[in-house]
């Protein structure tokens, strides 16, 4: 069983920051891709940022210059630093990590989702 536990979201004001965190747990061997999608109302799911395990970042063009994606490879905890925050970031904000983990002395696929933080921008 692999957890991903997200925290950080909340209120703010335009202009303003939050900073999100995301902590995998369980029998992961390696956790190649961690990563942050959005969906907002009535919205599909979008890719914000994720950062491979050799630190390779890639972000959606509306968050670039905005959003620094970065991991702690010890912990298995992904972060997302979000600044000049605007309204249009309004979503629920999830955690996604794709790797390998060990389940019954084998090593199989993982995609883990975690369960949604909300954040939402407004004045």
């Amino acid at each position: 069983q692999v957890q991903l536990v997200e925290s950080g979201g909340g209120l703010v004001q335009p202009g303003g920051s939050l900073r999100l965190s995301c902590a995998a747990s369980g029998s992961i061997f390696s956790a190649n891709i961690m990563g942050w999608y959005r969906q907002a109302p009535g919205k599909q799911r979008e890719l914000v940022a994720n950062i491979t395990s050799a630190g390779s970042r890639n972000y959606a063009d509306s968050v670039k210059g905005r959003f620094t994606i970065s991991r702690d490879g010890a912990k298995n905890t992904v972060y997302l630093q979000m600044s000049s925050l605007k309204p249009e970031d309004t979503a629920v904000y999830y955690c996604n990590v794709v790797g390998v983990v060990v389940a019954y002395s084998t090593l199989r696929a993982l995609d883990a989702w975690g369960q949604g933080t909300l954040v939402t921008v407004s004045s």
